[in-house]
């Protein structure tokens, strides 16, 4: 079976890169730009691992968190954000996420925690 990854991600560079990466890692991957797109994304995408950005254009990830897991259980959720505040972070955890990234990262971070998550499952 085929990953699939699904990226919710304001900044579409970085969405552009993070999808070329994981592409070479054979993760098909759906890049929504706000919550509503990922929203309206989830009836046709059943993703295996979600990268989710906190600070969107209509809200913040963290409260997408328990949404997500709903819709996805057995689905990772890997919060990626620059603001990485203490209380960011512990929101996120508290909601659900099973990972936490910050950025910036590089392809190495990228890939050292798709090993991680594989490592885990």
């Amino acid at each position: 079976m085929e990953e699939k990854a699904m990226i919710i991600e304001d900044e579409k560079d970085l969405c552009y890169l993070l999808a070329l990466h994981l592409k070479k890692l054979n993760v098909q991957t759906s890049c929504a730009h706000t919550i509503s797109e990922a929203k309206k994304a989830f009836s046709s995408f059943d993703p295996s691992i979600i990268l989710l950005d906190n600070n969107l254009p209509d809200g913040f990830g963290t409260e997408l968190i328990p949404e997500l897991k709903s819709t996805y259980p057995n689905a990772i959720v890997v919060m990626m954000t620059a603001h990485d505040h203490p209380t960011v972070v512990e929101r996120a955890f508290s909601n659900g996420v099973d990972y936490f990234i910050s950025k910036p990262f590089n392809g190495a971070s990228i890939q050292n925690l798709l090993e991680t998550i594989h490592l885990a499952s």
